[in-house]
């Protein structure tokens, strides 16, 4: 059954500490397989990743047949109906227009001493973007990761997606059609990983990986950071909804089973400040989880992860909120604005009764890869600024230098460099 607190209880804290530190994810260790299988692709190769992508996907592979060609992107997406890919485009360009308006400016300036100071930014090279395939294919997660790398003038994508038994979603391809990638390999795994890491002879290597995966992938992805960036490690997904007596029950429960049927240790929270909505969304849950063909996989994620919590007031829903700082927040309230400064640590926010996590899923505009596990407290969600790096300017003119240059040797000496020092004070010798 779903976790039921009530912040009026005695032992509330002690429940509320335990609801966040519960682990979500399995514990299976895979680091030392993952590290070997870092370590043969780094060695052989294409056959390696070849072999490696036979032996966990059956996907008849061969080295020489890694990459898809044109015509196989074409044909696959040429099989999506009109309708979806229509809405994948209404997707894209929406996502596009929201991504333009995150693109920084270069910004240098003189300040009184005359030194010039400065910011510019460039694009990250070359970027690989990981799509999962088999039951979790998403062509959202194609185009949310695919588009701001184009935003920010990325030049080279390539993209790696599993073909389990050889097949493909063919909406994942034509996501990828549509944002513009042509570069895409039929691997998966951590071996999908290693190759954009590192190279092969027939994947250039990558600057950075972005984009969800399994177990093997998220800890691939964490053995390669510092030979490539990468976006964020993802946890499971979870969502918490804010709301007071003003919010529909069957609307809050639609969206709590929404995050729930993703399974793999999703969570659902309700907090509400209504202890007759919490009963009857508690009563919704069953009515519509009973309607969901996938039921059983909702069912179990919202009652062994989920939970109903009632406080006394809005303010308090905020500091917990905070605490467990959601991938996702939703402020069912009719003024949602009146809170939204309150709520400080949560990957996106959703504001009001029309707007459901599950539109920024798709073609909201605004980015649905976000912080999980509580990393909201200290992380973003991926935007444009994630493929793009900043580099600082400087420039002295001799009245400059000179202007500086007592404090700066000054410094210089209490940290025993010398060196520093004199090649300050040798500009100023006449």
């Amino acid at each position: 059954m779903p976790l039921r607190l009530d912040s009026a209880d005695r032992d509330f804290e002690a429940r509320f500490s335990d609801l966040l530190a519960g682990k979500r994810e399995s514990s299976r260790d895979v680091s030392d397989a993952v590290a070997a299988i870092i370590a043969d692709v780094r060695s052989r190769g294409d056959a390696a990743v070849a072999e490696l992508t036979n032996r966990y996907d059956k996907a008849g592979v061969t080295a020489d047949t890694l990459r898809l060609d044109a015509r196989e992107i074409g044909a696959a997406a040429r099989q999506v109906p009109d309708n979806v890919r229509a809405a994948l485009q209404v997707a894209h360009d929406r996502i596009r227009a929201h991504h333009e308006k995150q693109k920084p400016q270069d910004h240098v300036y003189t300040d009184a001493l005359g030194v010039t100071l400065g910011t510019r930014w460039t694009p990250v090279d070359a970027v690989g973007i990981y799509v999962p395939g088999g039951l979790a294919s998403y062509p959202s997660s194609v185009l949310m990761n695919a588009v701001p790398a184009h935003v920010a003038g990325v030049s080279r994508i390539a993209m790696v997606v599993p073909t389990p038994n050889g097949e493909i979603n063919p909406a994942i391809l034509a996501a990828a059609e549509i944002a513009g990638i042509t570069e895409i390999y039929r691997i998966g795994g951590a071996q999908a990983v290693a190759a954009l890491a590192y190279g092969t002879a027939s994947i250039a290597r990558v600057d950075k990986v972005v984009g969800p995966g399994n177990a093997y992938v998220a800890t691939a992805k964490r053995q390669v950071f510092g030979q490539v960036g990468i976006d964020m490690i993802a946890g499971p997904s979870e969502v918490l909804v804010i709301a007071d007596g003003s919010a529909n029950p069957a609307w809050v429960a639609a969206d709590l089973i929404a995050q729930a049927e993703h399974g793999a240790g999703a969570q659902s929270i309700l907090v509400t400040t209504d202890s007759r909505l919490a009963g009857a969304v508690a009563t919704e849950m069953e009515r519509q989880l009973a309607l969901l063909p996938k039921q059983a996989l909702a069912r179990e994620g919202w009652e062994e992860f989920g939970a109903i919590i009632t406080v006394a007031s809005l303010d308090q829903a905020a500091d917990l909120a905070n605490r467990i700082a959601s991938e996702h927040v939703e402020l069912a309230l009719d003024d949602p604005q009146a809170l939204l400064p309150a709520i400080r640590h949560a990957g996106a926010i959703f504001l009001g009764h029309h707007t459901p996590e599950a539109i920024g899923d798709y073609v909201g505009g605004s980015n649905h890869v976000l912080p999980t596990a509580r990393s909201a407290r200290f992380a973003s969600g991926l935007g444009v600024l994630d493929f793009m790096k900043r580099t600082s300017l400087l420039g002295c003119t001799p009245s400059a230098l000179s202007a500086l240059a007592e404090p700066a040797v000054t410094i210089a000496g209490v940290e025993d460099l010398d060196g520093h020092g004199r090649s300050i004070s040798i500009r100023l010798n006449t």
